[in-house]
């Protein structure tokens, strides 16, 4: 999927192991917030879960993330805020944050992006689509992907990294997940995401000052999902 940036060796040490089980676990706060704190009613906490435990994220991180999220440990209010702008050599991405702190993030976007252009909102966001994206596989090899899909309400399917993307409107994200899910396939991805229109290549002469940008991006506490144009 080249929907989503994602830094190359993310989980090689123990900092980064550490920071991604932090990331992994706000996603299920959110989830567990926004709906049932019960995976078996809430396919987008479902998700975050199975998610998690891919990621051999403990137990008890799961289990405290969700009562978090259900308000029965102390109350953890994050809030998403989404940032555009431009790389270096003008690569349009878009930064979507879950903080606790809107000024805090505010103030480490504007350090980072001093290295690139921090746009207003509305800079970039006209050059993606904002769609609804269910990455899931399915352990009968027969099934069929454009089927399932079409059936489910997806508008179109791609085959990924030995899975298949399901992309579809915003709407209609959460019946596609549950329409899938019913049907057998497993979910690892459920969320909106941004396409880019029109992908660009990047130049080999600009990569590692790209990626360098994007990693420290990444690399923010409160960073959770990085959108490019890169192809």
């Amino acid at each position: 999927m080249g929907a989503q940036w994602k830094q190359k060796g993310k989980v090689e040490n123990a900092a980064k192991r550490g920071q991604l089980i932090s990331k992994i676990c706000k996603e299920i706060i959110i989830a567990a917030k926004a709906g049932d704190p019960d995976p078996a009613n809430n396919a987008k906490l479902r998700t975050a879960v199975e998610v998690a435990r891919k990621q051999s994220v403990p137990r008890e991180n799961i289990e405290r993330a969700i009562k978090k999220g259900a308000g029965l440990l102390d109350p953890v209010n994050y809030e998403l805020v989404t940032f555009e702008g431009f790389t270096p050599h003008k690569i349009p991405c878009i930064i979507e944050c879950l903080t606790d702190n809107r000024n805090r993030t505010s103030a480490d976007m504007r350090a980072i992006f001093r290295k690139g252009v921090l746009g207003a909102t509305g800079s970039v966001s006209y050059l993606f689509d904002h769609l609804g994206l269910v990455v899931a596989s399915h352990s009968d090899s027969s099934q069929d992907p454009e089927e399932a899909g079409i059936e489910a309400g997806a508008q179109d399917v791609k085959k990924g990294d030995g899975e298949f993307e399901f992309i579809c409107n915003k709407a209609d994200l959460i019946g596609v997940t549950k329409d899938l899910n019913d049907k057998g396939w497993q979910i690892t991805l459920s969320e909106f995401v941004y396409l880019a229109k029109e992908p660009l290549e990047i130049e080999t002469a600009h990569k590692l000052e790209i990626e360098s940008f994007l990693t420290e991006l990444d690399d923010n506490d409160d960073v959770h999902r990085i959108f490019t144009a890169l192809k």
